[in-house]
């Protein structure tokens, strides 16, 4: 089970995130990373965190610019509270908690953040796969 492909959706913060950089750091494995920009991490919202699960996401991480640099003053901080909400409604419903990640670029650019998604993937990885059930016939499977 821990060799298993695992699926994530990334949002950032393109003020903050350099696309290039961060495909170029995070190729190379064989999981499924799909990158969202987004004009401010403070855009990101419960039902877009949620419909990427919906869609077959096993985990979301979303990375925003430092704290107290947010080029739309609170974006980052309302972007926070939005993943927390999702880590207790995920883990409220049964889905497991860890499954989602804030990080913020900071002082060592991208390397925390390529290693906070790199956590995310490995602890996503030993977790069950199957978030939702899109047709009821997968009832009588489990």
């Amino acid at each position: 089970m821990n060799g298993r492909q695992v699926k994530i959706y990334l949002f950032y913060c393109a003020n903050s995130v350099d696309s290039k950089e961060l495909n170029q750091r995070l190729v190379g494995n064989d999981d499924e990373l799909k990158a969202i920009p987004l004009p401010c991490s403070g855009k990101i919202d419960i039902i877009y965190l949620m419909k990427a699960f919906e869609s077959g996401a096993d985990g979301v991480a979303v990375v925003t610019c430092k704290f107290g640099e947010c080029k739309y003053l609170e974006g980052n901080f309302r972007a926070t509270r939005r993943v927390g909400a999702v880590e207790t409604l995920m883990e409220e419903i049964g889905l497991g908690d860890g499954r989602t990640l804030i990080t913020q670029v900071g002082e060592q650019g991208m390397n925390k953040v390529v290693e906070e998604i790199d956590i995310l993937r490995q602890k996503v990885r030993s977790m069950p796969r199957k978030l939702f059930i899109e047709d009821e016939s997968e009832l009588d499977k489990e």
